[in-house]
């Protein structure tokens, strides 16, 4: 919603037609009156309720509630003089969850560290409900894996350690550079499509990026073949806001922000290179294969 328009009460979806005259037209009646003590299922417009309850195969009656999201239904395609972009909606940030996950099965079983990977939801409307990075549910899960494995063994401090020995990879899609708003970049740092990862960093604190993690994320990029892109952020603007430094400070753990460049970011329909999602299961991967190697040879 841009200008002045009201996203309350000028951004309602409409999702069919009644041109009925009769205002007081009945004939949702019987499916009302089988909903028996269902109070929010009759509290729901009756067109709609049939077609939720028609799509999952179920009876109206047995819908206790629901979260509805719309959502682009045409499906991702390439595209561009040489089929170099991809096109579709939700890549913000399905793209790097999918790239994070498809690493992790990729990599080799570890010896010495233990691979997790942390799909979140609610980040962009503040990452503060339960299932959002804000919460403690990547700590506390950590701090029960401490647990498991000191269990018996008088460790003293074993979940301190462990996220001292920690790495975090915090990944969202982030500013390909767009020819067409090339001054909002600082030169030499107009991440590209279909070259590699993109280093976030902002001297503003909004990303968790340090030289530390730097020299540690590209170590692993050299081990993997990988090319890296750094994208500093201008000091006169903001790129928006990740994961990553509510995430590093609660566990206090190294961390680097990373992203597999996008443009028209938060559209209905965005664009990634065609290469960018192999390219990001390569790095993710990776980081699993590497760190027991980087962690040894940079002494952290």
């Amino acid at each position: 919603m841009l200008g002045n328009n009201n996203p309350e009460t000028q951004a309602v979806p409409i999702i069919g037609l009644d041109n009925s005259s009769d205002l007081n037209d009945t004939s949702s009646a019987p499916l009302i009156s089988t909903l028996g003590n269902n109070n929010f299922a009759a509290t729901q417009p009756p067109a709609l309720l049939s077609a939720i309850a028609a799509a999952a195969s179920i009876d109206a009656a047995n819908i206790v509630n629901w979260e509805l999201e719309l959502f682009d239904t045409q499906p991702a395609q390439t595209g561009g003089l040489n089929k170099d972009f991809i096109f579709g909606g939700r890549i913000d940030d399905k793209l790097c969850s999918w790239a994070a996950v498809e690493g992790f099965i990729a990599a080799p079983e570890p010896t010495e560290a233990i691979n997790l990977v942390a799909v979140f939801d609610d980040e962009e409307i503040g990452s503060l409900l339960r299932q959002g990075a804000r919460g403690n549910f990547l700590p506390s899960t950590i701090e029960r894996l401490s647990e498991a494995f000191s269990e018996g063994k008088g460790e003293k401090d074993a979940l301190g350690r462990t996220y001292a020995n920690s790495f975090l990879v915090s990944a969202d899609v982030t500013h390909a550079v767009n020819p067409n708003f090339l001054p909002n970049y600082l030169d030499q740092h107009a991440p590209r499509l279909n070259v590699g990862v993109v280093v976030s960093a902002d001297s503003n604190g909004h990303m968790t990026t340090d030289a530390v993690s730097t020299a540690f994320i590209t170590r692993i990029a050299d081990l993997s073949g990988c090319t890296l892109q750094v994208f500093q952020i201008r000091n006169d603007s903001r790129s928006g806001g990740t994961v990553g430094p509510m995430l590093s400070s609660a566990m206090g753990v190294r961390a680097v922000d990373v992203g597999i460049p996008q443009l028209s970011m938060h559209s209905i329909r965005a664009t990634t290179g065609a290469k960018d999602p192999g390219l990001g299961v390569k790095l993710f991967e990776g980081v699993y294969r590497w760190f027991d190697q980087v962690s040894g040879e940079y002494n952290f």
